[in-house]
């Protein structure tokens, strides 16, 4: 049972909570920005209502140490919002080609989106702009994003099935995988950055290992029937999954095995999936209009270390190599869009956003 329950009263399309207090934010299908307090002892307090964009809400952060909320919109804008007043601290209008469906942390005060066309841009909303590099990572959506801070990279899914890799040094596309026959919904990097894990349509999931990217070198496709819709990263050995059908599933990486079903909402989409500050609560957003907060201590029963703890030390069979940026390929594939979609050393990140 969900230890706090929160009635959005809209489909929620994304969530994140605040990096030290005990608020959470959503972004809904009108458009809605919520911000809510929340505490097990008590129903959760609305503290902001704000219609941030003329179209529904696609995603949410929180940045600059959670004095401020971006959010993300198909108006193709993006918005920053004063958490204490609510008031608009800067909107980039026109800041896409296309609708965005996807905003990432990569520093406190930069953010990576990604659009609907496949475009990614790096955005400073403290400097009031956006920054002029473009990636044009694929040829449909940006389903997800996950930035390697060690590496300066950022990996991307897509609508189109591929898996791409962008060096933020030397601006360019370093890799892209081969077209799976499916769209990748989401992204995870694992043991250690050794492996690449991504969701997809039909609810199996790809292992990649890194530098590597060409093709998936492991399957899991006892996982789901149903697409997997959101990844979270409990460890560096397993991960939680969100499932078309509503079940949120504790998965361990190499092995590859279902530890236990977790949580669940009925039988809706699991739109979102986030840990609040303390990692006390795993929050899940869906179609059911909830978001509900899972008490992690009362989840993970079990031995910590039952699921996955041995590290994979198996030799790839990949030939390709994390410096080919030639011969990416093109897809001869037409959309799949679902209708209602959508580090470790941080010194160094910091210094090259800096720099910018």
């Amino acid at each position: 049972m969900a230890a706090v329950e929160i009635d959005l009263g809209k489909l929620p399309f994304d969530i994140d909570f605040h990096p030290s207090d005990h608020l959470v934010a959503a972004g809904l299908i009108n458009g809605d920005l919520l911000l809510y307090r929340y505490n097990a002892d008590s129903p959760a307090q609305k503290l902001l209502e704000v219609k941030a964009h003329t179209e529904s809400c696609r995603a949410v952060r929180f940045i600059n140490e959670g004095r401020a909320i971006v959010t993300g919109s198909p108006d193709c804008s993006i918005l920053a919002t004063d958490v204490e007043t609510g008031s608009e601290i800067i909107r980039l209008e026109n800041s896409h080609g296309a609708a965005v469906n996807r905003i990432v942390n990569l520093t406190e005060s930069t953010i990576a989106s990604g659009d609907d066309e496949g475009c990614i841009k790096l955005a400073f909303p403290n400097y009031l702009s956006l920054c002029r590099q473009l990636y044009t990572f694929c040829e449909e959506y940006i389903s997800d994003i996950t930035f390697a801070a060690d590496s300066m990279k950022l990996l991307a899914t897509s609508g189109d099935g591929s898996l791409s890799v962008c060096n933020l040094r030397s601006s360019k596309i370093q890799t892209r995988s081969e077209f799976s026959e499916e769209e990748l919904l989401s992204v995870v990097i694992m043991k250690n950055g050794r492996k690449v894990i991504c969701g997809t349509q039909s609810g199996t999931l790809l292992l990649y290992s890194w530098g590597f990217f060409k093709d998936c070198s492991d399957r899991f496709v006892d996982l789901s029937p149903n697409s997997i819709d959101a990844l979270l990263k409990l460890d560096e050995d397993r991960v939680i999954t969100g499932s078309e059908n509503g079940l949120i599933s504790l998965v361990g990486i190499l092995p590859n095995k279902i530890i236990q079903p977790i949580a669940e909402h009925s039988e809706y989409p699991v739109e979102r999936l986030a840990f609040s500050h303390d990692r006390k609560y795993l929050g899940s957003a869906s179609h059911d209009n909830l978001l509900k907060f899972w008490d992690l201590n009362e989840l993970l029963l079990q031995d910590s270390e039952d699921g996955a703890k041995n590290d994979s030390t198996a030799e790839d069979s990949d030939t390709d190599g994390m410096d080919v940026d030639d011969n990416i390929p093109k897809s001869s594939k037409g959309s799949k869009k679902k209708n209602v979609k959508k580090g470790r050393n941080p010194g160094t990140s910091n210094n090259f956003f800096a720099e910018l």
